[in-house]
């Protein structure tokens, strides 16, 4: 494998687009939220890439997917991953 790649263009950049966003749908389901926000970016910032008529060659479950069902659950109003969990803190540990 050479180690510079032409960027995809065309049919292969929407198949490219089709597989990401499959496989952050995988990753939704299978509750992998990290790696299904990492694809979903991925796959998102190759499809703001792509023309109008690219755009039409996903197909609508997967477009409808990618930016709005999953806009819900990632979008920037969300709390990012790796905050604050709940600690510790002021919890009593319970004695045997």
């Amino acid at each position: 494998m050479p180690a510079f790649e032409e960027p995809l263009q065309g049919d292969a950049l929407v198949k490219e687009v089709c597989r990401r966003i499959r496989v952050a749908r995988s990753y939704w389901d299978a509750h992998n939220n990290a790696a299904c926000r990492r694809e979903r970016e991925k796959a998102l910032a190759l499809y703001n890439t792509l023309t109008k008529a690219e755009k039409e060659k996903i197909p609508q479950v997967l477009r409808v997917w990618l930016r709005y069902r999953s806009e819900k659950y990632f979008g920037a109003h969300r709390t990012p991953p790796g905050g604050n969990r709940r600690s510790s803190k002021g919890k009593k540990k319970r004695s045997r």
